[in-house]
C-alpha cells in the first residue's frame, strides 16, 4: 500500500513533533518532512514531493498564505490544508484564494485530522461552517448575484455533498450516476453561482444551504 506523504509546516517544534507522532500512527499516512516557514516548505516540497501539506498561517520569514501561493503555483497537484484559529479569517480567505483545499483548527481530534487528509487527497475540500459565513462574501471577485434558486434539484444535491467533503467519485456512487455526469453538474454549478472551484462551492453551501 502506498502511504499518503505528508509535509508539516509550522514554526513551533512542539506542534510539528506532535502532528508527526499522531499521523505516523496511521497505517496509510507518513510524515516525510517538517518545515518552520513557507520558504522551507517550498524547498522540502521540491525534494520530497508530498501529497499533502499541513500549513500553519503565522510563521516568520514566509507565512502560510505566501507559502501556499508559492507551492500551489509550482505544484498545483499537491494538496494544502491550512492550520489556523478562529481569529485568522482574513488569512484563511487569502490562503483559500491561493489554492488551499481547506483548513483545520490546531485542536482538531486526531481521527478527524487523518480523515481530513484522506479527504483532500481524494479530491474533497474541508470547510468548517463556523467561519465559512465570515469569508464567503469575499470570494468570487464579482458583483453578479449568486442565486441558489437557479440550481436544479440535482445540482443542489451535489452542492451539499461537495460541502460535506465528498469527491466526484463518491458523489457519483451516492447518486447512482457516472463520475462524468457529476463533473458536468459541477461545471454548471460553478457557472450559475459565478464561482471558481469546488472549494468556493463548499464555502457558498455552508453559508446558503440549511
Amino acid at each position: 500500500m502506498n502511504k499518503i506523504k505528508v509535509l508539516i509546516a509550522d514554526d513551533q517544534s512542539i506542534i510539528r513533533d506532535g502532528l508527526k507522532l499522531i499521523l505516523d500512527m496511521e497505517e496509510d499516512l507518513t510524515v516525510v518532512g517538517a518545515a518552520a516557514n513557507g520558504n522551507e516548505a517550498l524547498e522540502l516540497t521540491e525534494k520530497l514531493k508530498p501529497d499533502v501539506i499541513l500549513m500553519d498561517i503565522r510563521m516568520p520569514k514566509c507565512d502560510g498564505v505566501i507559502g501556499t501561493q508559492k507551492i500551489s503555483e509550482a505544484y498545483p497537484d499537491i494538496k494544502i490544508i491550512i492550520l489556523t484559529t478562529f481569529l485568522e479569517d482574513d488569512y484563511i480567505f487569502e490562503a483559500l484564494k491561493y489554492g488551499a483545499k481547506g483548513y483545520l483548527l490546531k485542536d482538531v481530534e486526531s481521527d478527524k485530522l487523518a480523515g481530513s487528509i484522506r479527504t483532500v487527497v481524494n479530491g474533497g475540500v474541508l470547510i468548517d461552517p463556523a467561519v465559512a459565513a465570515k469569508i464567503v462574501t469575499g470570494l468570487g471577485g464579482n458583483s453578479k448575484p449568486k442565486k441558489i434558486d437557479d440550481l436544479t434539484q440535482r445540482e443542489s444535491e451535489i452542492v451539499k455533498l461537495i460541502a460535506e467533503g465528498n469527491t466526484n467519485k463518491e458523489i457519483a456512487k451516492l447518486l447512482f450516476i457516472s463520475e462524468g455526469t457529476v463533473k458536468n453538474h459541477v461545471t454548471n454549478i460553478l457557472s450559475k453561482l459565478d464561482l471558481r472551484d469546488r472549494t468556493q462551492i463548499a464555502l457558498y453551501a455552508k453559508n446558503h444551504l440549511n
